[in-house]
């Protein structure tokens, strides 16, 4: 049974605790099950989905270093056709009670927006298999010289406006720590449009294979998540939570309720978990325990009372 205390509210959608498989660590969904409760968390951010099928980075693909993790999956994915053929139907069937977002990529700007239609028009035939998305605009425009959406305002604004003219559902914009002013790209992105913010994706880095004198990684360069970016994503949680009205979703580093807490003090309303999953499917369940028996002890009826209560040190 779900503790009530823990139940949440973001972007229309009612989750029963704010704890989310983060995007590339759960599949899209099936790959979990028999190894984790899915009855457990609020949510779930799957794969990525592309329009064209992507083979990916060469490998190894990830690589763990003292502190966390880094990797380099270049958004492999089946592509939008055989994700509605062969995932949706299954998510549509199986927990009901766990919200499904799906993480959206693309390569040019129309691209995001005709991910999401497709992804709209085959939710119809499985309901309950879609909720809302997540635009990962940290993807490299490619028609213009490879900069981020999310770095390109004029881009930014064009990908959430296409996006947002192809689906009433909820959309959450995915947004890099490297982005010099992450609160005004997430103003940016309110105004075109998009109804939630996730900070942080994964920093780039490099790992060195000392033995080999080479990357450890196939790609070279790759993502780092993990313990070590925790102060990050809180950071980016608190800044962007200051400047929209929207919720946000606090991404990088957690790996127990009190992680967890820091999120949501610092201003966020859901919180992501990913790299700790990975490394134990069972981590999830154990923050959803955690947050209910500090609620307990600390004589909190409602987690939602707990958002945004950071003090910050007097000048």
């Amino acid at each position: 049974m779900s503790d009530r205390r823990l139940a949440v509210t973001a972007a229309g959608l009612a989750f029963r605790n704010p704890i989310v498989l983060a995007a590339g660590t759960a599949g899209y969904g099936a790959e979990l099950e028999g190894v984790m409760n899915l009855d457990v968390p609020g949510g779930l951010v799957t794969k990525a989905v592309s329009l064209e099928p992507r083979a990916g980075a060469p490998e190894p693909r990830v690589w763990d270093f003292e502190g966390g993790m880094i990797n380099a999956v270049g958004l492999a994915n089946p592509g939008l056709t055989e994700v509605c053929r062969s995932h949706l139907p299954w998510l549509g069937a199986h927990h009901r009670g766990l919200r499904k977002l799906f993480n959206v990529v693309g390569f040019a700007v129309d691209e995001f927006a005709r991910v999401v239609a497709g992804l709209d028009e085959a939710a119809e035939q499985h309901p309950g298999a879609v909720d809302g998305y997540e635009l990962n605009v940290s993807c490299p425009n490619v028609k213009q010289g490879g900069t981020e959406f999310g770095a390109d305002p004029a881009a930014l604004r064009a990908v959430v406006m296409g996006a947002r003219q192809a689906t009433r559902r909820p959309l959450v914009v995915k947004l890099s720590p490297t982005l010099p002013a992450i609160a005004d790209a997430a103003r940016i992105a309110v105004d075109a449009g998009a109804d939630g913010i996730t900070v942080v994706n994964t920093l780039p880095g490099l790992v060195v294979d000392v033995e080999r004198r080479r990357p450890a990684l196939g790609f070279g360069s790759g993502g780092v998540s993990g313990r070590a970016i925790l102060p990050v994503g809180v950071l980016a949680a608190w800044k962007v939570s200051r400047a929209v009205q929207v919720p946000v979703m606090g991404l990088g580093g957690v790996s127990s309720g009190t992680d967890a807490l820091q999120y949501i003090i610092a201003g966020a309303t859901l919180v992501g978990v990913g790299t700790a999953a990975l490394r134990d499917p069972a981590v999830p369940e154990r923050i959803v325990r955690e947050l209910g028996a500090w609620c307990e002890r600390n004589g909190v009826a409602a987690l939602e009372a707990l958002r945004g209560t950071l003090e910050w040190p007097a000048a």
